[in-house]
């Protein structure tokens, strides 16, 4: 594994020294290069650091120009404006930098110099209750973040805490327990997740009709939450059933969504029972939590409510009953003494901010997060529908997940039949084409918009051929394929000494920004910098394929190898950064 420093990091140092030895005392002062449409880069500190020194930025930028090698890397500068500097990379440069990308597994991207461990909560279903449209982005941002934090050499700790405990348990246990076969399974096989979920959705209805009609009723449900908490052997057996019918269904929707959920990730609620206690003691020993009126709470200056008053996080409720806070800060402690953490990242909604908010800092205050270990929020926005309002069914029901993948699927094998018989698609590859096609579509959406964002859900936008759309990232993958596999004899191979076309050059510059691009959606959790740079690199793309013929009309064999490396060093690359997003690429399409 050969990690290549791009050709940006290598401008960047040619100027920054060049810069040092000008103006000695500004030494390690940063050029600000970034790409331009006027020349490949353009350095701006000049500016800045001549106005510190009192010098004239345009005599500040003609020194360092005399003072920076060209030929090799750089092709010519020049001082452009009241002292920017515009700079032109060899094409041998570009050719020779890609080359190096192209012989290495990773494409050359470095791995993380200061890699630690992170634990990323994501995908947080409800035991009992259906998965609806609100619990795909967690899953889907969430997933991503895990396959670009491990690109980067992070050691990534998996978990999906799911709602498995509480007081709704005690009336769905209790009628368990009069009603014991309705949970049973129709077949002798597996049960479907279908199966799985329409069971629990009977208990489920049947249970709360008499828990609101039926006093006994009720008062035996409550009872029975007693004996759950205090984890009576009989009632904890029918609430492991719970569980066990719900992640049937669970793995069959994340299945769907073809995502790796593994069971020993799978540590919800209850998984942080046994701490709750010693979590409270801790806070109100410290002093980080004092009791007020019977409950155990935690105060902040700056978190009031509407009559002024402090809104304090309830760790513990005055009847001795414990709430989310309790549990999620037991499992900071577990997250970062047992698995030894040194980031925590939340995909939860944005709208659960303030409680974040306040049991980070309650964490902070603790001594559980530091300099050292930090927890944030990779917070993000509600799913819409096209009418801009949160995306409900025409009765105004919750959308269920599956039945939004579904359609999405059945859309997308439509586009993909459209095409088929061109390509020569067989009916299975039809049929699996459309499943990668539609589940991308729906992935692609969501993480092409900043995660903070709201979008619209769009079907008929999301399955388009044109625009930014994985469809479209697909297509271009699967076109890059068919040129190889049509070039015959003719082979991938890199030419430095030839010039490169305008639009050749605007591929090998965006090509070569790939681990970059990877350190910062790293660095930032912005997943939504991989799809923006993948849609670039397709557009950059489709320009080079219509401007330089790499097939027909034949060009020169030289060119012609050229051109396929930089077709195959492409495909590569979209391959690698859809896989990072979850995003299947298929062959043909």
């Amino acid at each position: 594994m050969a990690s290549v420093p791009s050709l940006a990091s290598s401008v960047h140092q040619r100027v920054a020294d060049a810069l040092a030895s000008a103006l000695p005392e500004a030494g390690g002062a940063d050029p600000l290069l970034r790409r331009s449409d006027r020349a490949d880069f353009q350095a701006n500190g000049i500016l800045a650091l001549a106005k510190k020194a009192k010098a004239n930025p345009r005599e500040l930028a003609t020194t360092v120009v005399e003072g920076i090698p060209t030929g090799d890397l750089i092709q010519e500068i020049e001082v452009s404006g009241p002292g920017f500097l515009n700079i032109t990379i060899t094409d041998r440069a570009i050719v020779e930098t890609l080359a190096a990308r192209a012989g290495d597994d990773r494409l050359g991207v470095p791995l993380a110099p200061n890699a630690g461990t992170t634990v990323i909560d994501y995908a947080q279903p409800n035991v009992a209750k259906e998965m609806h449209v609100g619990h795909l982005r967690s899953a889907v941002i969430g997933a991503a973040m895990v396959e670009i934090l491990e690109f980067t050499g992070e050691k990534v700790v998996r978990r999906h805490h799911i709602g498995d405990w509480g007081t709704q348990f005690g009336m769905l246990i209790q009628y368990l327990m009069e009603h014991p076969h309705e949970l049973d399974h129709k077949s002798e096989g597996e049960a479907s997740g279908e199966e799985a979920m329409s069971n629990l959705n009977r208990l489920y209805k049947a249970s709360r009709a008499l828990f609101d009609s039926d006093e006994e009723f009720k008062t035996r449900a409550r009872a029975r939450v007693v004996d759950l908490q205090a984890g009576e052997p009989e009632t904890l057996a029918l609430w492991q059933r719970f569980v066990d019918e719900s992640k049937i269904y669970f793995y069959s929707v994340f299945n769907k969504l073809d995502m790796d959920i593994q069971d020993p990730d799978v540590i919800g609620e209850s998984g942080y029972n046994d701490m709750l206690v010693e979590t409270c003691k801790l806070l109100e020993e410290s002093g980080v939590a004092v009791r007020s009126n019977g409950a155990l709470c935690v105060f902040f200056d700056d978190v009031k409510g509407p009559d002024g008053n402090p809104t304090p996080l309830i760790v513990q409720k005055s009847d001795g009953g414990f709430g989310y806070a309790a549990t999620d800060l037991s499992a900071i402690r577990d997250r970062v003494s047992n698995l030894g953490a040194t980031s925590l990242i939340y995909v939860v909604d944005a709208r659960q901010s303030l409680h974040f908010k306040m049991v980070f800092e309650t964490a902070r205050r603790a001594g559980w997060l530091n300099d050292e270990v930090k927890a944030v929020q990779l917070a993000f926005g509600t799913v819409l529908g096209k009418d801009g309002k949160p995306f409900k069914t025409r009765e105004g029901e919750t959308v269920r997940l599956v039945d939004l993948l579904d359609e999405a699927v059945d859309r997308a094998t439509a586009v993909v039949r459209e095409k088929a018989e061109k390509v020569g698609l067989t009916e299975a590859e039809i049929v699996e084409n459309g499943q990668y096609v539609g589940i991308g579509a729906v992935k692609y959406a969501d993480l092409s918009t900043s995660a903070a964002r709201d979008y619209k859900f769009d079907l008929d936008q999301m399955v388009s051929l044109n625009g930014d759309t994985s469809v479209y990232l697909q297509y271009a993958y699967a076109r890059i394929r068919s040129i190889l596999r049509k070039a015959g004899e003719r082979q991938p191979v890199a030419h430095a000494e030839l010039e490169l076309a305008p639009s050749e050059r605007a591929l090998g510059l965006h090509l070569d920004g790939f681990g970059e691009l990877i350190a910062e959606a790293a660095a930032e959790y912005a997943p939504h910098k991989v799809a923006a740079y993948l849609y670039q690199l397709s557009s950059l793309f489709t320009t080079f394929y219509t401007e330089c013929p790499v097939i027909k009309p034949e060009p020169e064999q030289v060119v012609a190898e050229n051109r396929l490396f930089l077709c195959d060093l492409t495909a590569r690359t979209l391959a690698k950064g859809m896989s990072l997003l979850g995003i299947r690429t298929p062959e043909k399409l």
